[in-house]
């Protein structure tokens, strides 16, 4: 499924120098969210409330759209938006319940985390402060660079750099 949105998407994208340079001002913060947030999380070992898990329960999806909007706005076509805007609540709706739904299960701490920070957007600085005053949930631990390789979320990064030079190479070759 997803080489045949990225088949469509460099198909109906119609990038603008001015709309890649814009673009960037989603795409770097949403793949510095997913970088940051990768090396906090320890799948399936704890529960992870530390970091950008303090203001947001789902930083890694939150950084995930930042980056598809980005390059949304770089294809410069609203059908390819409102077609990611559909992509994305078909696919992450359903993954986030799921994923809740394990935690709930699986951590007895989740749900004194679930009311105090957001499912996606944050709530900004008050929200880590919040939970650690509440007290239920033990927030420690900090960012770890051997997480962050362990997840190889620096393919994020080089993902976005070939998308940034397909649409380059569209532009000077492709355009009319």
């Amino acid at each position: 499924m997803g080489f045949v949105f990225a088949a469509l998407y460099l198909w109906l994208a119609r990038p603008s120098w001015r709309a890649m340079a814009a673009s960037a001002a989603l795409v770097l913060p949403g793949l510095w969210l997913r970088g940051y947030a990768s090396g906090y999380v320890r799948k399936d070992a704890e529960l992870t409330t530390t970091g950008p898990y303090a203001h947001t329960r789902n930083p890694l999806y939150l950084g995930s759209m930042l980056i598809a909007f980005g390059f949304a706005a770089a294809a410069a076509s609203w059908v390819i938006l409102a077609l990611l805007a559909m992509l994305f609540a078909a696919i992450y709706i359903p993954t986030i319940l799921s994923e809740e739904a394990y935690l709930r299960e699986h951590f007895a701490d989740y749900e004194a985390y679930a009311r105090a920070v957001p499912r996606l957007l944050p709530r900004g600085a008050g929200a880590g402060r919040e939970l650690a005053a509440d007290g239920a949930v033990a927030a420690t631990g900090g960012f770890s660079a051997e997480l962050y390789r362990h997840h190889r979320e620096y393919n994020s990064a080089m993902g976005a750099a070939a998308i940034y030079l397909a649409l380059a190479l569209k532009l000077l070759y492709f355009s009319r």
